[in-house]
C-alpha cells in the first residue's frame, strides 16, 4: 500500500477516532454525570433516564445519514467528512458548560438533548463517510484491510475515552468526578475536533469520486429516489447491522457499567478491564480485515453470528459471575474476538453494495436506521431487562438479533471481488437499438 493511500487512511480514521471519543464519553461518564441533571432520588432512574438522551442521539442518526450521506454523494467525501467533525466539536462544547439541576433546573437536560442532538447528527454522517472514503481509497485487493481501520480508529477513540477515565478515577476523588471533573474528557473532545477539522480541511478526496463523470450531471445523485432504486441493498445493510451493532455496544459502551452494576466489580478495575479487552481488539481488526481479502467476507461474518448466537447468554451469564480482573478480562475478550467477524469488514461490506453516486447514502441512512433501533437502545434495553429483575432476558434479546443476521449473512452475496465502478461503467455502454424482426 502506497504513502497516499496511506495518508489517506490516517486523515480519515483520526477524525474518525475523535467522533467516538467524544461519542463514546458520554456513555462512559455517564455513571459519574447523571446525578448532576436530575432531581435527587434513584440512581439508576437517574442512569436511565441519561442513557435515554443518549439514545435520543441514536434516533438523530437517521437524519444525519440522510444530510450528510447527501453531501458526500453530491458534494464530496471530503466535505461531508468536514462537516461531521464540526457538528461534534460543538456538541462537546455544549456538553462541557451545561449547567446542572442545580444551577438551572431542566435547563442542563435540554443543553444536553441538543448536544446529543448534534452528536448524533455527526456520528450517522461520520460512519458511511469514513467507510466510503476508506474503501474508495484503497486498492481494490486491500479494502478489507483498509476498511477494518474505521474500527480501528473508533476503538482508539474508546480507549482514549477509558484511559482518560482511569486516569481520572485514579487521581480525582469521587465527589470531584461527580461535581465538575466528569466535563475534562467533553473539553478534549472539542480541541481534537478542531485540530482534525484542520487536517481534513486538507484531505484529498478518493480517485473513485473524483473520476464519476456524474458528480455534476445527474440531479438524483445522493437522493432518496436514487436510494429507492437501491432499496434491496439498503434493507440488507439494515439487516446485517441489527446484530453486529447491539453484539458491539453490549461489549464496548455497555460492558464497563455492566461490569461494576451486575459483576460486582469496582469501577476502576471494571475500566481496566474494558481498556485492556478494547486494546487486544483494536489490534486484530486489520488481521481479518486482511483475511477478508484473501477468503472473502462472507466467512467471517457467518462466523461472527455463529459465535454471537450461541455463546452470547453462557458469556453473559458467567461474566456476571467473574468476580475479578482476569476472569471477567479473559470472557470479554473472548466475547470481543467473535464481535471482530463483523466490526473489522462491516465497512466495506456496506459500501461495496452500492454505486459511487448513491454509496454514501447507501450507506449512512439504513446503517443509522438500525442503530437508532437496535445499537443506540441496547443499553437502555439491557437497564430496562435489569430494573425489571429479569437482566438475562437482554442476554437472549442479543442473541437473537445475531441470529437474525446470521439468515442475512448465509443468505447474502459476496462482496469481496465487486468494482466499485461497475454501475458507472455500465451506464456508460451504449445500448443497442432494437432491430426490427426480420420477416
Amino acid at each position: 500500500m502506497g504513502r497516499e493511500q496511506w495518508k489517506k487512511i490516517w486523515v480519515g480514521s483520526a477524525g474518525n477516532m475523535v467522533e467516538w471519543f467524544d461519542w463514546f464519553v458520554y456513555a462512559s461518564f455517564a455513571v459519574y454525570f447523571a446525578d448532576s441533571f436530575f432531581p435527587k432520588g434513584n440512581d439508576t432512574a437517574n442512569l436511565m433516564n441519561t442513557m435515554g438522551i443518549f439514545a435520543v442521539g441514536f434516533f438523530m442518526r437517521p437524519v444525519g445519514g440522510w444530510v450528510l450521506g447527501r453531501v458526500g454523494d453530491r458534494k464530496g467525501r471530503k466535505a461531508a467528512l468536514t462537516l461531521t467533525v464540526t457538528l461534534m466539536s460543538a456538541s462537546a462544547i455544549l456538553i462541557a458548560v451545561a449547567p446542572t439541576y442545580a444551577v438551572a433546573g431542566y435547563g442542563g437536560v435540554a443543553v444536553l438533548l441538543v448536544a446529543r442532538m448534534l452528536q448524533g447528527l455527526s456520528v450517522g454522517g461520520e460512519y458511511a463517510a469514513s467507510a466510503t472514503y476508506l474503501t474508495e481509497a484503497s486498492a481494490p485487493g486491500r479494502r478489507g484491510f483498509a476498511s477494518s481501520f474505521q474500527y480501528v480508529s473508533m476503538t482508539a477513540g474508546q480507549l482514549l475515552g477509558l484511559g482518560l477515565q482511569i486516569v481520572l478515577q485514579r487521581t480525582m476523588s469521587e465527589d470531584a468526578l461527580h461535581s465538575w471533573a466528569w466535563r475534562i474528557p467533553f473539553i478534549i473532545g472539542a480541541l481534537g475536533a478542531a485540530i482534525v477539522f484542520y487536517l481534513r480541511r486538507n484531505m484529498l478526496e478518493t480517485e473513485v469520486y473524483a473520476q464519476d463523470d456524474s458528480a455534476q450531471n445527474d440531479p438524483e445523485r445522493g437522493t432518496l429516489k436514487a436510494l429507492w432504486a437501491h432499496r434491496r441493498e439498503a434493507f440488507l445493510v439494515i439487516a446485517l447491522t441489527m446484530g453486529g451493532t447491539v453484539a458491539y455496544y453490549t461489549y464496548t459502551t455497555y460492558l464497563t457499567k455492566y461490569l461494576s452494576g451486575s459483576a460486582g466489580l469496582d469501577k476502576p478495575t471494571a475500566s481496566l478491564v474494558s481498556f485492556c479487552a478494547l486494546f487486544v481488539f483494536m489490534c486484530v481488526q486489520p488481521l481479518a480485515g486482511k483475511l477478508s481479502d484473501r477468503i472473502g467476507r462472507r466467512p467471517l461474518l457467518i462466523t461472527f453470528a455463529v459465535g454471537s448466537t450461541f455463546l452470547t447468554v453462557p458469556i453473559m451469564t458467567l461474566l456476571k459471575h467473574a468476580g475479578s480482573f482476569w476472569p471477567a478480562l479473559g470472557l470479554s475478550l473472548l466475547a470481543l474476538l467473535v464481535v471482530t467477524g463483523y466490526t473489522s469488514i462491516n465497512a466495506c461490506v456496506k459500501a461495496e453494495l452500492f454505486p459511487t453516486g448513491i454509496r454514501a447514502l447507501g450507506v449512512a441512512l439504513p446503517y443509522a436506521i438500525a442503530n437508532a433501533l437496535f445499537g443506540g437502545t441496547a443499553e437502555y434495553v439491557a437497564l430496562w431487562f435489569k430494573k425489571g429483575g429479569i437482566e438475562s432476558g437482554y442476554y437472549w434479546y442479543v442473541a437473537g438479533c445475531a441470529a437474525v443476521s446470521l439468515i442475512v449473512y448465509i443468505t447474502m452475496r459476496e462482496t469481496r471481488t465487486i468494482d466499485l465502478n461497475r454501475v458507472k461503467k455500465a451506464e456508460q455502454t451504449p445500448v443497442a437499438s432494437p432491430q426490427p424482426a426480420k420477416k
